[in-house]
C-alpha cells in the first residue's frame, strides 16, 4: 500500500476533483451567487490551516455567516450571523466545495484528517501529531464515525488510526459513510456542540473566539 500511499492517491485525488468541480459547477456557482447577495460581500471563506508536515496553507470554504456588527463595531453572534440559506449551506456540506480547489494545488485530499488551525500545532502529543504525517481531507474516518460530537482525543486517535491504516479499501468506505451521511441527514455530519464542550485536551483553551468563525 506504499505505492498507494505515495503516488496513486495523489493522482486519483486530482482526476477526481477535477471532475467534481466540472460536474459541480451549475451547484458552485448558484451557490457563491446566493452567498454573495445575502452576505452582501465575499462569498468565500479563507483561514490559515495546518497540513501535512505542518506546513501552513489557506482553506478555501463558502463562507455561511456574514460580517454584521453591532453600534460598537463588535460581530454580533453566530447566531444572529448565520443566514438561513448559509445554515443550508452549511447543513448539506456545500460549503466544502471550494475546498476541492485546494486539492488541486496540492494542499488536500479528497481523505484525511480535517486541517485545524496551526495554533493548536504545538499542544499535540507527539502521538496525535501523526496525523500531519498525510494531506488532510475534505472528509476522514473521524467526522463519519461522529464529526462534531467527538471528543478532540477521539477525533485524533482516529486520525492516527487512519494515518498508520491509510489503503484504498478504507478510502472508498469513508467515501461511502460521507456520502451515506450527506443523503441521509446522518447526525455525525451536521454541526453539534461547541469547540469548549468537544476540547477535552484543552488545545483550544488561549484561541479567541474569531479562529472558529466562518
Amino acid at each position: 500500500m506504499q505505492m498507494y500511499k505515495l503516488f496513486i492517491k495523489r493522482i486519483i485525488d486530482f482526476i477526481l476533483a477535477l471532475i467534481f468541480l466540472l460536474i459541480f459547477s451549475p451547484i458552485f456557482l448558484f451557490v457563491m451567487i446566493g452567498l454573495w447577495m445575502v452576505n452582501q460581500g465575499s462569498p468565500f471563506f479563507f483561514q490559515k490551516r495546518a497540513g501535512r508536515n505542518d506546513k501552513i496553507f489557506k482553506i478555501i470554504k463558502f463562507k455561511t455567516m456574514n460580517d454584521k456588527k453591532d453600534s460598537h463595531g463588535i460581530l454580533l453572534s453566530d447566531t444572529e450571523r448565520l443566514t438561513s440559506f448559509g445554515a443550508f449551506v452549511r447543513k448539506t456540506s456545500l460549503d466544502e466545495l471550494p475546498q476541492f480547489f485546494n486539492i488541486l494545488k496540492g494542499e488536500m485530499s479528497l481523505i484525511g484528517p480535517r486541517p485545524l488551525l496551526p495554533e493548536y500545532l504545538e499542544f499535540y502529543s507527539e502521538y496525535h501529531k501523526r496525523r500531519h504525517l498525510v494531506r488532510p481531507g475534505i472528509t476522514g474516518l473521524a467526522q463519519v464515525k461522529g464529526r462534531n460530537q467527538m471528543k478532540f482525543s477521539e477525533r485524533f486517535n482516529n486520525d492516527v488510526y487512519y494515518v498508520e491504516n491509510l489503503s484504498l479499501i478504507l478510502d472508498i468506505k469513508i467515501i461511502f459513510l460521507t456520502v451515506k451521511s450527506i443523503l441521509f441527514k446522518s447526525s455525525t455530519i451536521v454541526n453539534g456542540q461547541t469547540v469548549d464542550e468537544v476540547d477535552d485536551l484543552g488545545i483550544s483553551r488561549n484561541l479567541s473566539r474569531n479562529h472558529f468563525k466562518k
